[in-house]
């Protein structure tokens, strides 16, 4: 686990750069230099976007990390990394050909609420192919063991490039219209990158004498796309469905408080890029005592980070929302549900990398379809009647069961569960925390009253964690980061 843990930290660094430099962009960049309406905009290409991206990418994402390991002589390399490089394509092509011939009928489709979305579908479709192509060409890095680059560009290039087009629109240098371009601009400069360095690692030769069990890496990455598909719906649909049912502008509200609970995932996020492929290859030489291991040390790590994150915001929030617009304040319930459910994704550590690269995810893809029907129909319920509450409310609940069914299937199927005595003394730790600093309030600048309170937190929860050694991980990291200042 050691390596697990350094490695995420190193991820978890650069993904909280990018966290940060989206949270400028978020909460300040685009509340203030783009119209509610055009961040509404922005926010219903994406999230469309995002769905379409998992069908675009043919599963080969998963495939690549599921395979590759078994593939030693050139030759048989090549052609297995040459048909991850065509298979999306079968989709692809006949989606953009749907895209041209179909583009009046799905323009008014996605604007019988907001008229503003009709002019956008060529945007939705190429920024879902160019996403696609990223996390292929992302995955090639991973099975190399090279995560780091990749996760630069997954969490700040594009970031950073908003920024940029975002000071220049408030400095009129340029209009709304060359931004969203640009923005499409963003996204497929980011991909050619990413393709230029999975290549310096191991450069294909293409070859088409596909590998002999092609058939079964095909039938895989159609039931990829079916898992990887839910698992964005259930991330992404609440803003789609919200655009179909209410004002465009309530998307901007509500992509604001999503941010502030996603902030929670970050170490979930650097962390599953070295478990996933670690994981994989575990499942390969079926060492279920190896795999036990590494499920209750990445449930315990995340939980300790994600938790500490979750309670600082929960206890910055009100000083948060007032330094924002005043028409972004109203997300409190918002970032309580969905922080919940980011706290419960880390809570059960690497669970979808075992189910993922495991024989039993055809049944966990049959679920995870159920689920998403779930999440559509609570969403159609309740945002008509409960607005963005409602939205929140929706996924809450499907991600609720979601995890709870995978963490049962685990249990079933590998007699093994995420949760030690430890977990148990963590949770203790947070209720403690809230119940300690609830009521600490200072009276100055907001920003300063953030500092300050999150400080205090985090000194007094990290001084119990490493007092009475909860995390053999954690307790490393701090006893190795106290012995260099003692120097």
């Amino acid at each position: 686990m050691g390596i697990i843990f350094k490695q995420s930290l190193k991820n978890t660094t650069i993904t909280y750069l990018g966290f940060a430099i989206g949270a400028v962009n978020t909460l300040f960049l685009y509340t203030r230099f783009l119209t509610d309406e055009y961040y509404g905009l922005v926010g219903v290409i994406l999230s469309t976007s995002a769905i379409l991206m998992p069908l675009m990418a043919f599963g080969v994402p998963n495939t690549l990390v599921k395979y590759y390991s078994n593939f030693h002589a050139t030759k048989s390399a090549d052609g297995f990394l040459t048909l991850m490089i065509l298979l999306p394509l079968i989709i692809i092509i006949p989606l953009a050909g749907v895209s041209y011939f179909a583009n009046e009928a799905i323009g008014n489709f996605l604007a019988r609420k907001n008229v503003i979305v009709k002019d956008y579908v060529w945007y939705i479709f190429l920024i879902g192919m160019t996403m696609a192509y990223f996390e292929i060409f992302y995955a090639w890095s991973k099975v190399h063991m090279k995560s780091v680059f990749g996760n630069f560009m997954k969490e700040v290039f594009v970031r950073v490039g908003v920024s940029v087009l975002l000071i220049l629109l408030y400095l009129e240098l340029i209009g709304v219209d060359f931004f969203l371009k640009a923005l499409v601009g963003l996204y497929l400069f980011r991909t050619i990158i990413m393709k230029l360095y999975a290549f310096s690692l191991r450069r294909p030769k293409l070859q088409f004498n596909w590998p002999k069990n092609s058939n079964s890496m095909i039938n895989y990455s159609i039931l990829i796309i079916l898992g990887g598909s839910t698992a964005v719906i259930l991330l992404e649909i609440d803003r789609f469905m919200i655009n179909q049912f209410i004002p465009i502008q309530n998307v901007a509200y509500y992509t604001v408080a999503i941010f502030i609970a996603t902030v929670i995932a970050v170490p979930s996020r650097a962390m599953h890029q070295i478990t996933y492929p670690m994981t994989a290859e575990i499942l390969n030489r079926n060492d279920i005592a190896g795999l036990k291991r590494i499920y209750q040390k990445s449930s315990l790590t995340l939980f300790i980070v994600a938790g500490l994150i979750f309670i600082l915001i929960l206890l910055n929030l009100n000083d948060l929302y007032s330094m924002l617009p005043k028409a972004y304040r109203g997300g409190y319930f918002i970032v309580l549900l969905i922080g919940f459910t980011k706290l419960f994704d880390a809570l059960i550590g690497n669970n979808n990398a075992i189910l993922f690269n495991s024989e039993y995810y055809r049944a966990l893809l049959f679920m995870g379809v159920l689920l998403a029907v779930f999440t559509i129909l609570f969403n159609w319920l309740l945002i008509p009647v409960y607005g963005l509450n409602g939205a929140a409310f929706a996924t809450f609940m499907a991600m609720c069961i979601y995890n709870t069914v995978k963490l049962i299937y685990v249990k079933l199927k590998f007699n093994i569960i995420p949760f030690t005595n430890e977990t148990i003394k963590i949770a203790g730790l947070l209720v403690l925390m809230v119940a300690i600093f609830y009521f600490v309030e200072f009276t100055f600048n907001p920003l300063i009253n953030i500092v300050l309170k999150s400080v205090l937190i985090t000194s007094f929860y990290v001084g119990i964690l490493y007092r009475f050694k909860i995390s053999e991980d954690v307790f490393g990291v701090l006893s190795g980061f106290l012995r260099r200042k003692g120097k």
